[in-house]
């Protein structure tokens, strides 16, 4: 489908504006203090910004409305337990992130673990990341060639390359300044797009409202073969439940709000104490109405389509055509000339805030916490820098490889297969860093019989996930992260008691009897 003239002129005009914040901040890029950090002086608000603008990405504005609209409100339940880690964040994870002057997240875990330690959370968070981005930049391709037509592979390489750009040249001041502006634009385009489907229906919200809720479709239950299935509040491994999916939601987001280096750069970044803890709450109090705002979207769609149905439309609630095509199908055949634009405009930023965060966070880490730690210790600061432009390059080609290999695997929608992905590669960090928060240090074998139980566990899953193992786990694979940051927390305590017992062995002399001992 060929955009108008005057829609074409504004995405146009939105692109240029990223590119160029880019090459302005690329001229502050003197030192690595400054292309991670930005010198350590961005105000509450800029920050807050920048994290609904990190954490909202094309997962809130594609596959947020495909799960409502091909399913219900089941998967916005982990998102209200946001608050809660937002409090941890602002008692406990920030003025420890802050007291000690890091630049990463992963520094200190060598303060309470040693360097080995420090090394594997940074690779941990790398292949995270990877995936991420990789999930990211596959949704943005997906609307791409929606909107031009051009091949699927192609729209991979020119989204990708074209973040890349402003992200490697403009830091971190490109990527927290073009995040603000992001969000804005994505508030802006979910709002045109809701406002259309409304001023179309007879009814209006009202008639939206009514269809959906007689047919479930506004409430937190499952959503199988076109029936609502009622919410269950059990404590189970084994099924969706309403206080399961909490559960994984504040270990997700604690996860997220003491050890992802999205968030943790963004705190250190702040130019206080106070203007970080500002940052969390503005995130909050965005991110939240933001995320049922889109799926509310997601619901209002499938009301217009049970009003004016189309067969393509019915193929992605049976699910032959993939849900998350339905906002860009929404968007190229029902938007008028002029908005169609700004909205494709809202979907770009929606991928863009989320890239851009990432490449330049996994260069800082790759940097900060593997290259200068434990390869060259020695260089002057430029070095440092120039390094750090070619990690950048390196993973946004890592992302584009990924995103190709996503176009061609078999999902459902894929909020489901991002947050499996997530949940196998959280190695049971938010468990590592609970145990350091508590101790004062704990070297030695002691961490890594936590880490290997975990990454055991891990790979074990991820065996039967796909099919190598011919064994079935006893848990549904949302539950992932949970079970491994339990399998952390376990391995870590256990090898003290071990470390303990045979300390008190140790200090028995050899002629007198082990108490308990036959």
């Amino acid at each position: 489908m060929q955009l108008p003239a005057v829609d074409i002129a504004t995405l146009l005009l939105y692109l240029g504006g990223m590119l160029a914040m880019g090459f302005y901040f690329s001229r502050r890029n003197t030192s690595t203090e400054e292309y991670f950090l930005g010198g350590r002086q961005f105000a509450g608000w800029v920050i807050g910004l920048s994290l609904v603008g990190t954490s909202i990405s094309s997962v809130t504005f594609l596959a947020y409305p495909a799960d409502a609209f091909a399913a219900a409100w089941l998967r916005y339940l982990p998102n209200l337990m946001l608050p809660i880690a937002a409090l941890f964040a602002v008692f406990i994870f920030i003025p420890i992130f802050r007291r000690h002057s890091l630049t990463t997240a992963y520094e200190y875990l060598e303060l309470r673990f040693g360097p080995g330690v420090r090394a594997y959370g940074a690779a941990a968070f790398v292949l995270a990341q990877l995936v991420r981005i990789s999930t990211i930049l596959y949704l943005l391709a997906l609307l791409i060639h929606e909107v031009t037509g051009l091949g699927a592979m192609w729209s991979v390489f020119v989204a990708g390359g074209f973040v890349a750009l402003y992200t490697i040249i403009g830091g971190i001041d490109a990527v927290i300044w073009t995040d603000v502006m992001q969000t804005v634009v994505l508030i802006l385009g979910g709002l045109i797009a809701l406002l259309v489907v409304v001023q179309a229906l007879p009814g209006g919200l009202g008639q939206i409202v009514e269809v959906a809720s007689a047919q479930g479709k506004l409430s937190f239950a499952d959503w199988r073969a076109g029936e609502t299935v009622p919410l269950s509040w059990d404590l189970s491994l084994l099924n969706k439940t309403g206080t399961m999916m909490l559960i994984l939601g504040l270990v997700n987001w604690l996860t997220e709000y003491s050890s992802n280096q999205n968030v943790v750069q963004r705190y250190i970044a702040a130019r206080s104490d106070r203007e970080a803890r500002k940052a969390v709450w503005v995130c909050v109090f965005a991110s939240l109405p933001i995320w049922a705002f889109y799926m509310f979207l997601g619901t209002a769609l499938y009301v217009f389509y049970v009003q004016f149905p189309a067969p393509e439309v019915t193929q992605m609630l049976d699910g032959s055509r993939k849900a998350e095509q339905i906002l860009p199908w929404f968007i190229l055949r029902e938007l008028p000339v002029g908005l169609t634009g700004i909205v494709i405009a809202a979907a770009l930023a929606a991928a863009m805030s989320s890239l851009d965060s990432s490449i330049n966070a996994i260069a800082t880490v790759s940097i900060n916490d593997i290259y200068r730690r434990f390869i060259r210790r020695d260089a002057d600061d430029r070095h440092y820098l120039r390094v750090a432009f070619g990690v950048a390059t390196a993973s946004s080609v890592l992302m584009m490889a990924g995103a190709i290999y996503i176009l061609n695997a078999d999902t459902q929608t894929l909020q489901d297969y991002a947050t499996i992905l997530v949940s196998l590669f959280g190695g049971g960090l938010l468990g590592l860093y609970a145990i350091g928060f508590v101790t004062r240090s704990l070297r030695g074998i002691i961490p890594w019989v936590g880490i290997g139980a975990t990454v055991a566990f891990t790979a074990f899953t991820i065996a039967v996930s796909k099919g190598w193992l011919d064994v079935s786990l006893p848990f549904d694979l949302y539950y992932t992260s949970i079970l491994a940051n339990l399998v952390m927390v376990a391995g870590i305590l256990l090898a003290c008691l071990g470390k303990h017992m045979l300390a008190r062995r140790a200090a028995v002399p050899a002629d007198q009897p082990v108490e308990g001992a036959v």
